[in-house]
């Protein structure tokens, strides 16, 4: 396992704190940035990208696809 997919595991955990600790406050922001870092984090762990990478990979779809919503998957 290399370290970008080590990494990408600990943002996918950092992800569901930040979530759970959005709907502990009843933040709905903190809810969803805490699922953007599931997902980067799972693109950086699934395909050993950099975090950088992840980020730019999923800024890029999040663009393209304006209308997605997070907090509905």
């Amino acid at each position: 396992m290399n370290r970008d997919r080590i990494a990408g595991n600990f943002k996918q955990f950092g992800g569901k704190l930040r979530q759970q600790w959005g709907r502990l406050t009843h933040d709905d922001t903190g809810v969803d940035a805490g699922k953007r870092d599931q997902l980067a984090g799972s693109i950086q762990a699934r395909h050993g990208r950099s975090q950088e990478e992840a980020e730019r990979q999923l800024r890029e779809f999040l663009d393209r696809n304006r209308n997605w919503n997070p907090s509905s998957h």
